[in-house]
């Protein structure tokens, strides 16, 4: 909307005028929307989406920016800023850097210095089948004639995006969401993201917080077309950032015949499949299914960066049976391949799954190291917010948790939400707040704990005098303003309790850990004011 209007204005050189997006409330079908700033002078050096990308990259990246002008260093920048909002795993230098450098991976054979397929090479694609299958636990051999290689899976969102939609035509995402999606197929493609709120009651068929269903994505996908939108897919995440959740294979397939039922192309991005460091926990591929729904208009991504701690090396692989989808996103490989040498040196990571010079290097070295370091660093935070008394999802998937930061805004506003997070920033530790993953309800955080333990512990005690300060400064106000009722939006101690269980179905619902009934019985008695607030007579 926003970029439509500002081509509409014509002229390179005027200013921007100052651009409002309806409030939520107001609008049946909730698109990516998009405020442009107040202060922002339109460059007469730039086209309307050049000018439109330029105020995006702006909105998005302050905080990355400021870590890059002041990156943490314990021994030459101790008082710089711990980064706990790129999603990076930094736990496995010493096991990537060991085996990128072993003999096999230092070849240049002459065919890897020239063009290559657009797909990628033919021995990649050919492991990177083999490595799916056994992994995905595919129920028969995947072709590498069905895998696409790209460098990073934003670049594999923006192909398809671009090949499956037209612009101005919308996909469906459930909300909280990783943003850097709506960069990936908005900025490129111009194709619109249609959201399904999900919120942290438990309501109908909701047994947990923030619960796609099929009855959330059947009224978002009514309401986009009652606007007159026009929705192509959906985009699944699983595991889900920022939540951490693993979809059931039963969820899985309630969602691809719903997809199938409305003609909808799925995106599964599984880039964390391997990251899930809990044994009670299984993940289920949907290459791992005996028959899927719609075979033709399912397009599965998986890459290294997140499961092999390599975010450096951008790599990502597309697997789709459908020839009509694949070769056109391999038309696009043009401008997002791997060069030779990465793709070989890729081919003989993923080969290590026992028969390679490095025997069972995947599953008896790296992936049992990464696991168990992940799960140490999860214990780490997740108790150190049990201590701090502040809510969260505790799962056990990725390297992130999402946290409820709500007691900590006294209006529950994002204006309120951004500050909290700038404050945050201003203490040398970066966090993504919930706007930035278009959650529908302010003072959700997403922290990553995939860190070495002295970064960890330093940045955790910046995030604890933020949230002392903030409840000192809370509870005077309170004090000033005695008669002032709690605002909406604050978690009661009902919410309270689901958000610091474990992800449990209800059977199981009896067996959540005495750590997490101590974290809840923490917060409530660190909270100066909670037993005179919560007297008898409001109780009654």
């Amino acid at each position: 909307q926003a970029l439509s209007e500002i081509e509409g204005m014509g002229g390179r050189g005027s200013n921007l005028p100052e651009m409002r997006v309806r409030p939520l409330a107001k609008r049946r079908v909730d698109m990516h929307g998009f405020c442009i700033p107040s202060d922002f002078q339109r460059s007469p050096y730039l086209s309307a989406r050049g000018n439109f990308a330029n105020i995006f990259q702006g909105s998005t990246e302050e905080g990355y920016k400021a870590y890059h002008a002041d990156k943490y260093d314990e021994d030459k920048n101790p008082n710089g800023v711990i980064n706990f909002g790129t999603s990076e795993n930094k736990l496995c230098f010493d096991l990537m850097s060991k085996r990128l450098t072993q003999a096999d991976m230092n070849v240049m054979d002459p065919s890897l210095l020239q063009y290559p397929d657009w797909k990628g090479h033919l021995f990649l694609r050919e492991e990177v089948a083999r490595f799916l299958t056994y992994y995905c636990k595919a129920p028969a051999p995947l072709k590498a004639e069905n895998v696409i290689v790209l460098n990073g899976c934003g670049s594999l969102f923006s192909a398809l995006a671009t090949v499956l939609c037209d612009p101005g035509e919308a996909v469906l995402i459930a909300t909280p969401f990783y943003g850097g999606i709506t960069q990936s197929i908005f900025l490129y493609g111009n194709v619109k993201l249609v959201y399904v709120y999900l919120d942290s009651k438990i309501t109908g068929t909701s047994t947990r917080p923030f619960q796609l269903t099929v009855e959330k994505l059947e009224k978002a996908l009514q309401d986009a077309r009652a606007e007159g939108v026009t929705v192509r897919a959906l985009i699944l995440l699983n595991p889900q950032n920022p939540l951490g959740d693993i979809y059931s294979l039963s969820e899985l397939r309630d969602y691809l015949e719903f997809a199938k039922r409305h003609e909808l192309h799925v995106i599964v991005d599984e880039i964390y499949m391997l990251s899930v460091f809990d044994e009670s926990a299984t993940f289920h591929s949907v290459l791992g299914m005996d028959r899927l729904p719609d075979p033709q208009r399912t397009h599965v991504m998986w890459g290294i960066t997140k499961d092999f701690a390599v975010s450096g090396i951008r790599f990502g692989t597309l697997y789709t049976e459908n020839q009509d989808v694949a070769n056109a996103v391999a038309s696009l490989c043009y401008f997002h391949g791997v060069c030779g040498p990465v793709q070989h040196k890729v081919a003989q990571l993923l080969r290590d799954r026992g028969e390679s010079v490095v025997p069972y290097w995947i599953n008896q070295v790296y992936l049992r190291a990464n696991h168990a370091r992940l799960k140490a660093a999860h214990t780490y935070v997740t108790d150190e917010l049990k201590t701090l008394g502040v809510p969260f999802l505790n799962r056990s998937a990725g390297f992130f948790v999402w946290i409820d930061f709500r007691k900590y805004l006294k209006t529950g506003t994002f204006e309120e939400e951004l500050l909290l997070w700038k404050r945050f920033l201003d203490n040398k530790v970066l966090l993504s707040c919930g706007k930035a993953f278009e959650c529908s309800e302010p003072g959700w955080f997403r922290i990553i704990f995939a860190d070495k333990t002295h970064r960890l512990q330093l940045g955790m005690q910046r995030i604890r005098k933020v949230l002392e300060e903030r409840e000192q400064e809370i509870l005077a106000e309170e004090k000033e303003q005695p008669c002032q009722s709690d605002q909406d939006g604050k978690a009661d101690s009902t919410d309270e309790v689901i958000f610091v269980s474990r992800h449990q179905d209800p059977t199981c619902a009896s067996s959540s850990s005495l750590g997490d009934l101590i974290g809840l019985l923490q917060q409530q008695m660190r909270s100066s004011d909670w037993l005179q607030k919560n007297t008898a007579e409001q109780f009654a």
